[in-house]
């Protein structure tokens, strides 16, 4: 377990580095952002990894581990959105803006860590191309709750699939890391 431990700290240490300089590049524009509009971004970059992995071509030259990286840090930004619902600024400081990824990204390490003692690292065996899938279920049952206004029966809320998607795209970065 120490070992995906270091792996996993790697993985969220670089896609940290990043939202904390495009932070300080761009502000928090992304505060304007709707939760849903988030989901759509994440969409995006895990339909494009899709199409990457089903046909090898690569026209736009970001990698699939750059839109790994991008899926983590928009479902942190998301969950962010969701949750800190008395921020009401859309311009943060940065030194908040890093807390709060902190605190999000402590959560995910968390909720991975019983995750994975629990299922024993099946993780490992899986394919990348399954944890796309994966990723892009996850994005469709969101869709799916966002349409509904939030509603649930029996379900997980939303921001349960955000940290189990966050947690796919690591995943999926330490094992194409591995090969």
């Amino acid at each position: 377990m120490s070992q995906t431990n270091k792996e996993y700290a790697n993985v969220i240490n670089v896609c940290r580095d990043i939202f904390s300089k495009k932070t300080k590049d761009y502000g928090t524009a992304w505060r304007v952002l709707r939760p849903s509009s988030l989901t759509d971004q994440i969409f995006i970059k895990a339909q494009r990894i899709r199409t990457l992995q089903e046909t090898g071509e690569n026209k736009v030259g970001e990698s699939a581990e750059d839109e790994f990286k991008a899926i983590i840090n928009y479902c942190i930004m998301a969950i962010i959105q969701l949750r800190e619902t008395s921020l009401t600024e859309l311009e943060v400081d940065s030194s908040i803006a890093d807390a709060l990824y902190e605190k999000y990204a402590t959560e995910a390490y968390e909720l991975m860590a019983k995750k994975n003692h629990d299922y024993g690292e099946a993780w490992r065996s899986m394919r990348v191309s399954s944890l796309t899938d994966l990723i892009l279920m996850k994005l469709l049952r969101v869709k799916q709750i966002e349409d509904n206004e939030g509603a649930t029966i029996i379900s997980e809320g939303i921001d349960a699939n955000y940290f189990d998607m966050l947690n796919y795209a690591v995943f999926s970065l330490i094992l194409l890391t591995e090969k």
